[in-house]
């Protein structure tokens, strides 16, 4: 199924006409419609789009800077359609990552997007041995409780609710949750591909 997505800024002259009628010409079967700073996370529409994407979708925007206009979201949401088996195509652009060069470039976003995880924690985890060996304890206070982002996380894992409705019960932002299960599926990653060195190295019986 082809998704379109549509967004126009908050404040602006322009309506969402001009792209929904090129996403219908696109083939699109359904259009997600939203006014919005492309710089804002917490998007009600995108996030009920990427919550009812499924394996085989594609979802298709009539210019790469109607998904965000912020490189690092951009790279989250590509790697979110990516893990749902999913593809992407922007109109102007000629991006389509259902084909093969454009699956490359996935690939290649992927790579980056791994790239800036692992340079974000190891810049966490030098910024708290800093702290820590002044006495300080940075960062800020959690909104959530352990027992409770558990909760939260199991809730969207199992299915049991999207993202927007775990947001909306804990009274946290969309993109809080978000985090919590990338964060969440990227240990489940870390935590199968130790679980699979560690069988490799066990000696074969005879």
């Amino acid at each position: 199924m082809l998704l379109g997505y549509a967004r126009v800024s908050k404040g602006d002259d322009q309506t969402n006409t001009a792209q929904a009628k090129a996403l219908k010409a696109a083939g699109c079967d359904r259009i997600f419609e939203e006014i919005a700073s492309g710089g804002r996370w917490d998007r009600p529409e995108l996030h009920r789009l990427l919550d009812q994407l499924r394996h085989g979708d594609t979802i298709v925007v009539w210019k790469l800077d109607r998904l965000s206009r912020s490189l690092k979201d951009v790279l989250h949401i590509m790697e979110r359609i990516a893990k749902g088996g999913a593809g992407f195509k922007s109109l102007t652009e000629s991006v389509d990552t259902t084909t093969a060069a454009g699956r490359m470039m996935m690939h290649m976003v992927g790579a980056f997007a791994e790239f800036e995880r692992a340079m974000i924690r190891e810049r966490t985890r030098s910024g708290l041995a800093s702290a820590r060996s002044e006495g300080r304890i940075g960062g800020r206070p959690r909104k959530l409780s352990g027992p409770q982002a558990d909760a939260a996380i199991e809730d969207v894992l199992s299915g049991k609710r999207t993202m927007a409705d775990t947001a909306r019960l804990w009274k946290i932002s969309a993109a809080t949750v978000s985090r919590l299960v990338a964060k969440a599926r990227l240990e489940q990653v870390d935590a199968t591909k130790k679980s699979e060195r560690q069988t490799k190295k066990l000696p074969q019986e005879k």
